[in-house]
């Protein structure tokens, strides 16, 4: 079929994870389809090409070959536990969890084993909680990292958009940005936008918006995958729950690029679409201004094992479960409490052991090699190059050899909020006093400990239990940590089916929506919590529901 004489059935906007996942599915089932993105060819993926690959999923042949034992029985109770549904309009969201959860324990493993990835043997485990057991946490480890992380989750579907093209049941227009939909009789009928100049950016960087023309183009269902807001911080602000977190802080980092700017979902809103938990957002705590940027105001976290000493702006050791990795919304509660930055601070054996960094960019031995890369980076002498790199040329890093050397670059780089030395020493002098005996009253240094019970980490993740202030363990390192704008919670009020619903819950003919524009499925099936491996498996799921649906 030449493309020229193309007619689609489904037009999709957004040609990230979700778009291509819904695509695939349309076409499976005989629909042509047309597949829009206002960013060029290089940006085939979105987001996801960005990723570490975490997928979550639940009693696995990874899990039980590292003596995890879990269930779907479990894994519900720790979503249910985290998404804290309390929402009359939390009924699809609930839904669609229940539906994720199902699959994630059932039929999603060997749907993606079939398509072609792999995972790295030593599961993660993120989101641990540290509160109650029916409360927000993953009670075992549940991180799958895709081998090539998000590069070698976005490739099966780069390759199956190809062959569609190819074989005439999809056309692929890039740098075709939406700017309305089409609507007959309230129905969804169609899109109209601006082609946009082309542009030779690399992937992630800012591209020109000059217009060159006008397009509309019509088919009987238009499904939105424009993924969230983490990208336009003034939009971030306007939705934040200030009842719950206080006031937003007015400087944050980018975790995602520009261009993730939330435009498509008023789009969506002004021809009828409903929107529900807006209010409910995931940033991350750890954030870094990366020293070699990609997009503006470029940030990345770090994904911290759990022997770090964090301390709020005031220089206030947090108290559990406010924990490196345990409890991400929490712990950012706590943060801006005392201001809008905190504090890891650490040795070398501990940067050398659990530092990581998220994004395919970071872990070239993930991403691009295999097993000798990955032994060579993460068990060899050093951090992996990617930290080292950050520890030597990152503005958030000072490294010293005494305290007082660190405290006082600590107050170079925040002199608005001073540090006092005394404080800071007394507090850490009497953490490394809990490591005389096997046990302690100090809830980090236990949760250490229960954390190398676990194989997974005992090998790769968490450092033998140490003296911060003993030399032998040094230099010594602190961290400032901005707050990293990522995911959107909320969004697009959809039905499990993927069906955008209008303010009053009725279904908006003709209109789908898959991925974070839409929560991840139901408008936020999340709920206010986030248990890691959901984002990427969240834009696999409803993505297949709205393709399979359209």
């Amino acid at each position: 079929m030449a493309q020229e004489d193309f007619k689609a059935d489904v037009i999709i906007v957004g040609a990230g994870l979700a778009g291509m996942v819904a695509a695939h599915e349309a076409v499976l089932r005989g629909r042509r389809v047309l597949l829009l993105d206002q960013e060029g060819p290089q940006s085939l993926g979105g987001q996801a090409f960005w990723s570490l690959g975490g997928l979550f999923m639940v009693d696995t042949p990874e899990q039980r070959r590292l003596g995890i034992r879990d269930s779907a029985e479990l894994a519900l109770s720790d979503w249910m536990g985290s998404a804290q549904f309390d929402r009359e309009e939390d009924s699809n969201p609930r839904a669609c969890a229940e539906s994720f959860v199902d699959w994630a324990a059932g039929g999603m493993r060997q749907w993606c084993h079939d398509l072609g990835m792999r995972w790295f043997p030593v599961v993660g485990w993120a989101e641990r909680g540290g509160a109650l057991a029916g409360g927000h946490g993953n009670s075992v480890p549940r991180f799958h990292i895709t081998w090539g992380t998000g590069t070698g989750v976005v490739k099966p579907f780069v390759r199956l958009m190809t062959e569609h093209a190819a074989a005439g049941h999809l056309k692929l227009a890039f740098r075709h940005r939406v700017t309305g939909l089409i609507t007959t009789d309230g129905c969804v009928t169609g899109v109209r936008g601006d082609m946009l100049e082309n542009s030779t950016a690399a992937r992630g960087e800012s591209t020109s918006r000059g217009v060159t023309a006008q397009f509309e183009h019509a088919a009987e269902a238009v499904v939105l995958t424009t993924g969230g807001i983490g990208g336009n911080h003034d939009l971030v602000r306007a939705n934040w729950p200030r009842d719950r977190l206080g006031a937003p802080p007015a400087r944050m980092v980018a975790g995602v690029p520009d261009y993730v700017d939330g435009k498509m979902q008023g789009i969506a809103v002004q021809a009828g679409a409903g929107t529900i938990n807006t209010d409910r957002m995931w940033h991350y705590c750890e954030g870094i201004e990366n020293w070699n940027p990609i997009w503006p105001n470029h940030g990345i976290r770090i994904l911290p094992g759990p022997s770090s000493l964090w301390f709020d702006a005031n220089g206030v050791r947090m108290e559990a479960p406010c924990l490196p990795g345990f409890d991400t919304l929490g712990t950012l509660k706590r943060i801006l409490q005392a201001g809008e930055h905190s504090w890891f601070i650490l040795t070398q054996k501990i940067i050398e052991k659990e530092f990581a960094l998220s994004g395919s960019e970071q872990n070239a031995d993930l991403t691009e090699g295999g097993w000798r890369e990955v032994l060579q980076a993460r068990l060899g002498k050093g951090a992996t190059p990617a930290v080292e790199a950050f520890k030597e040329k990152g503005p958030d890093f000072v490294v010293a050899d005494d305290l007082e050397a660190l405290v006082a670059g600590m107050n170079r780089l925040t002199p608005e909020q001073p540090l006092a030395l005394d404080h800071i020493r007394a507090q850490i002098r009497a953490r490394d006093l809990q490591l005389t005996n096997p046990f302690s009253k100090d809830a980090q240094i236990t949760a250490i400990r229960g954390a190398r019970a676990y194989r997974g980490d005992r090998l790769i993740r968490t450092a033998k239990p140490h003296a911060i202030l003993d030399p032998a363990n040094g230099p010594l390192i602190a961290v400032r940590l901005n707050v990293l704008t990522r995911k959107s919670l909320g969004g697009l009020h959809t039905d499990v089916q993927g069906r955008v619903l209008t303010p009053a819950g009725a279904v908006l003919p003709g209109l789908f929506a898959a991925g974070e524009v839409c929560g991840f499925g139901g408008g936020g099936y999340h709920g206010y919590n986030a248990l890691e491996g959901t984002f990427l498996g969240g834009c696999l799921h409803s993505g297949r529901m709205a393709g399979q649906n359209a």
